[in-house]
């Protein structure tokens, strides 16, 4: 069903969410592109992670979140997750067609042309992984660039990002886990296939070794919100000033605006809310 009620102003806000705090490695793209919109980030910390939830319980997180955010009269949504993105995007556009709606998937692309050995690896989590959206973009990139991609599910390590230890020993002794079997493989790039894992990318180079080249996926993400944006007259005039940032949560105030603060070093208004 279509949404009669959506907005054609410019000056409504942009609504981007995540499992968690991962999705601010997007949204801070997001803010320093287009710094005067007005953006609403939703963290489902009390559902998280979503990537080893089966993807049924995914899809239903994803379209009530945006229930929730279309209360604020959005203009476009950006998934900032990729096993969200990767779950649930084609039931969101389904579901709310004249939404303007940009997803994250892992940057298998820019990464195949990075690559000067042929050989890319992969960190995500086990969902997506397994996920039709993942395997049908590795095979085709594969096919076309003729790139051997090399796959590390990362579990646990998204939840060590939430409760924000980027750089305890029980985080580094993971990461260096995770990566060895892929620089074993000689992979000179590696794709952090989730957004949170950009916070932990200091460990993810010191286990991968300088030679390695790193790929994240929020500015382009960035830019393809502010294409879409811009081709439809939506974007917010320059004139109308600094945008704001507000934020929710269905987990712990403080420890979202604790995350603002330390990786973003902003201070939102938080507010906990219950969303079925």
């Amino acid at each position: 069903m279509a949404d009669p009620a959506l907005p054609v102003s410019a000056e409504a806000p942009i609504g981007v969410f995540d499992s968690g705090i991962g999705g601010l490695s997007v949204l801070r793209h997001v803010h320093a592109l287009l710094p005067s919109e007005e953006l609403l980030y939703f963290a489902d910390s009390g559902f998280a992670p979503y990537g080893e939830k089966p993807e049924h319980i995914v899809v239903e997180r994803a379209l009530a979140i945006t229930a929730f955010l279309l209360r604020f009269k959005i203009k476009a949504i950006v998934v900032a997750c990729n096993t969200a993105t990767a779950a649930a995007i084609a039931a969101l556009r389904k579901r709310h067609p004249l939404l303007q709606v940009v997803g994250v998937e892992p940057g298998l692309k820019p990464a195949a042309q990075l690559t000067q050995t042929g050989k890319v690896g992969v960190l995500a989590t086990a969902g997506t992984l397994a996920s039709d959206k993942f395997l049908k973009l590795r095979q085709q990139v594969a096919e076309t660039a003729q790139v051997e991609f090399h796959l590390q599910a990362c579990n646990g390590l998204a939840d060590q990002i939430e409760k924000g230890e980027l750089a305890s020993r029980e985080t580094r002794q993971m990461v260096r886990r995770y990566v060895a079997p892929l620089v074993g493989q000689a992979v000179d790039t590696l794709v952090l296939g989730c957004t949170h894992y950009p916070f932990v990318e200091p460990l993810v180079r010191e286990a991968a070794g300088p030679d390695v080249r790193l790929v994240d996926t929020g500015e382009p993400v960035a830019r393809q919100l502010q294409r879409l944006l811009s081709q439809h007259a939506l974007l917010r005039p320059e004139a109308a000033g600094a945008g704001s940032v507000s934020a929710y949560t269905t987990g712990s105030r403080s420890a979202l605006a604790n995350a603002f603060r330390r990786l973003l070093e902003l201070d939102p208004t938080v507010e906990v809310v219950a969303v079925e």
